[in-house]
């Protein structure tokens, strides 16, 4: 039985909570991080709250084996006096939208081996994909993440303001949202490219901006820019 406890009460900590709930071999513990002063004991205390808290709630963390679960911050950044680890999920948690975690890549990084297969053991509790990666690969990941997840969530917000703008369902959009998603699995994202940029369909171009307002205009033409030069 490995026990954990989970400081934070945000989606990352909540959904951990409830994941590891749900197993035989993890007793998992949730508490608010301004409750620092009566914090379990544990094989494993990990921290899921904001990146600009880190250093500070692990200051105040005596446990044996601290971890956080930040995708941008390294793992010297901690500041307790014990091990360190880095328990780093690459998703994105919602408060109303299950995770499947077997789903999801589990990014961990330790001061030994031992802790190592530690935090192994904790994340084949509830996934199925683990990987060893270091603080400066992380940091790799984690902006690399923000294009593939974040900017393309703005683009989908985009999109629906400029349905709803023309009294379109955005929902007709969706299937050709899954056929990108699940294309770039099987061939690379520049021979999945598609689109009046990549055939330099100039009068399409212009007609698409024509439709749209100046913050629209500024997005289209930096993407077609970067999609005609190739970057």
């Amino acid at each position: 039985m490995i026990t954990v406890t989970i400081i934070g009460n945000g989606n990352v900590a909540t959904h951990l909570t409830n994941a590891f709930s749900k197993t035989k071999n993890v007793n998992a513990t949730q508490v608010n991080s301004r409750e620092l002063k009566a914090v379990p004991q544990a094989d494993v205390t990990l921290i899921a709250v904001s990146d600009d808290a880190i250093a500070e709630v692990s200051s105040k963390i005596k446990n044996s084996f601290v971890v956080h679960t930040s995708g941008s911050v390294s793992l010297n950044s901690l500041q307790n006096k014990t091990r360190k680890g880095v328990f780093y999920m690459l998703q994105t948690f919602s408060k109303d939208k299950e995770v499947n975690f077997s789903e999801v890549p589990f990014c961990l990084e330790t001061e030994n081996e031992g802790d190592k297969k530690l935090l192994e053991s904790l994340a084949k509790s509830i996934g199925k994909k683990i990987y060893s990666i270091s603080s400066e690969q992380r940091k790799v990941l984690h902006v690399a993440a923000v294009f593939v997840n974040n900017f393309t969530n703005h683009m989908y917000k985009t999109g629906n303001d400029i349905c709803e703008e023309y009294n379109v369902p955005f929902e007709i959009l969706q299937p050709l949202i899954k056929e990108t998603a699940q294309k770039i699995e099987t061939i690379s994202p520049i021979e999945a490219q598609t689109g009046p940029a990549v055939r330099n369909d100039k009068k399409t171009i212009k007609n698409h901006l024509d439709l749209l307002n100046k913050k629209q205009q500024k997005i289209y033409k930096t993407i077609t820019k970067s999609i005609r030069n190739g970057n």
